[in-house]
């Protein structure tokens, strides 16, 4: 299984006739995505690559049955495409565009939400703006992310950073961990879909049995995916921060990205992923490690036979010799007490 995308995904790329979607058209196509329409206002019953090119993103819904859609807009154009596919019924919509106006996502983001809740929370569902989109490995690919980095497994990745997400997924694959959806959520002050929803996404599909989260600086996402994780997830996640170095008051890449009024710091983001209980990375290459050492335990534990109980680990010296005085003291109080009630009352059990 996979979260989001699979084989049944049906694509619809708005933008297809541009430079970048009719580039990643093409790359999606090989990949093996269901790309089933595109959407250019002006050039409906044109073909690019192809594609079917609808004036519409409805037009091409009725057509194709696309579920799935993906904006390669120019920026000043993209959240209106966001609109657009909402409106038509899509349920899953990716925003690859970067350098959208914040009040403009906003708007979208309040857009696509008012719909979720009316259609009781399933769909439609925004990811991005700003993202490289999302990728099930040898199932579906929807955005940039390359393809032949990827191999199937156990393990989802969950990132505010695209080029990021290639180098650890390039370097589990390299390891041997294959992945089962590897998510760019994007890296905008505002996004559709954050940690917390994707975690929530993983931990109820079977086939992920790891998880590792790549936050960086700025915001407060990576502290409340923390605490989020410490609550309700059961399966093993790995972090990595980036921004390590940052200065305050600088954006490192992302308009997210930002140290502001001392807080947002990677000091702060990996003391609340050690609060609760999530190792934490100091570079990218020791991830792939950490990871096959928590799927190692993570398997031990369900191969073992049902009804016994792993050893107790072995005391070392210290805690040994502090248990035998905790035991000492607890036996000597409670010898002590009837000696003292024999001396005072001559073994009859009263206080003279």
């Amino acid at each position: 299984m996979s979260i989001l995308i699979d084989r049944g995904t049906r694509l619809v790329v708005q933008g297809i006739t541009g430079r970048d979607g009719g580039f990643h058209t093409q790359q999606m196509q090989a990949y093996g995505t269901r790309v089933v329409g595109g959407v250019t206002p002006g050039k409906g019953g044109e073909k690019a690559h192809g594609i079917p090119v609808f004036d519409s993103v409805a037009e091409a819904v009725k057509a194709t049955r696309a579920n799935v859609s993906v904006i390669y807009v120019p920026a000043p154009y993209a959240p209106d495409a966001i609109f657009e596919a909402a409106d038509a019924g899509v349920a899953l919509i990716v925003c690859i565009t970067e350098g959208l106006a914040v009040r403009d996502t906003l708007a979208a983001y309040h857009h696509v939400a008012a719909l979720r809740a009316r259609n009781g929370g399933d769909a439609p569902r925004l990811v991005g703006p700003n993202c490289p989109g999302l990728i099930s490995p040898s199932q579906s690919k929807v955005g940039i992310l390359p393809g032949q980095i990827t191999k199937p497994g156990p393990v989802g990745v969950v990132s505010r950073s695209g080029t990021l997400t290639y180098e650890v997924v390039h370097q589990l694959t390299q390891a041997g961990l294959g992945q089962s959806t590897c998510l760019g959520i994007g890296g905008d002050p505002i996004i559709g879909t954050n940690f917390i929803d994707t975690l929530t996404l993983f931990e109820a599909d079977p086939q992920t049995e790891a998880v590792v989260l790549i936050g960086e600086i700025g915001g407060s996402d990576e502290e409340e995916a923390a605490q989020f994780i410490k609550r309700h997830v059961r399966k093993p996640v790995v972090a990595f921060v980036a921004g390590q170095t940052a200065p305050p008051g600088k954006r490192m890449g992302h308009a997210g990205a930002i140290i502001s009024g001392g807080s947002g710091t990677a000091a702060e983001k990996m003391e609340a992923f050690a609060a609760a209980g999530v190792p934490v990375a100091r570079i990218p290459s020791e991830i792939p490690g950490l990871v096959g050492e928590l799927l190692a335990r993570r398997r031990a534990r369900s191969n073992r036979p049902r009804g016994t109980q792993a050893k107790p680990r072995r005391k070392t010296g210290s805690a040994r010799a502090a248990g035998a005085g905790r035991s000492r003291a607890g036996a000597s109080k409670r010898r002590g007490a009837p000696a003292r009630a024999r001396k005072s009352d001559g073994g009859r059990g009263r206080s003279r």
